[in-house]
């Protein structure tokens, strides 16, 4: 059985580092495709970054050939270099020691990529990838809606 192709775009953005937040995400199966967003008050760059990834997988109701778009090379590279993963089996800890950030949102990513077969693409952020920017412009709406 061939599993479904599904193209995911996320981007999230974070005025002050931590601040307000915001992620976005397009999903795109086919000629379909779904456009999701939100944000928090009080975040960082990096956890709307995995958010956006975390709530797009969400949607999917069954295992997918999945090639994830990102401009973040910590979600990227967390993922395709087993970073996550080794810190995982240390009990969310670096190879350094030091604790590693964002367990809560790496535990929710590694388990929902488990069922699906994936690709990480990637790309150059603020580069004309028309995906990308238009994930960025929902993740800076997003933030704007929880600025203070």
């Amino acid at each position: 059985m061939s599993l479904k192709h599904v193209d995911i775009f996320t981007d999230g953005a974070c005025s002050g580092n931590p601040g307000a937040g915001g992620w976005g995400s397009i999903l795109r199966y086919g000629s379909h495709e779904k456009e999701i967003s939100g944000g928090c008050a009080d975040t960082t760059n990096n956890r709307m970054e995995l958010t956006a990834l975390i709530e797009a997988l969400s949607i999917l109701k069954e295992p997918c050939d999945i090639t994830i778009y990102t401009d973040s090379r910590y979600v990227s590279d967390g993922v395709t270099k087993g970073w996550a993963a080794s810190w995982r089996r240390n009990g969310w800890r670096k190879a350094d020691k030091k604790p590693a950030l964002n367990p809560d949102l790496w535990e929710r990513l590694l388990d929902l990529l488990v069922v699906h077969k994936y690709t990480f693409v990637w790309l150059k952020g603020h580069d004309g990838h028309p995906e990308n920017e238009r994930c960025d412009r929902l993740a800076v709406a997003q933030t704007e809606k929880y600025r203070k």
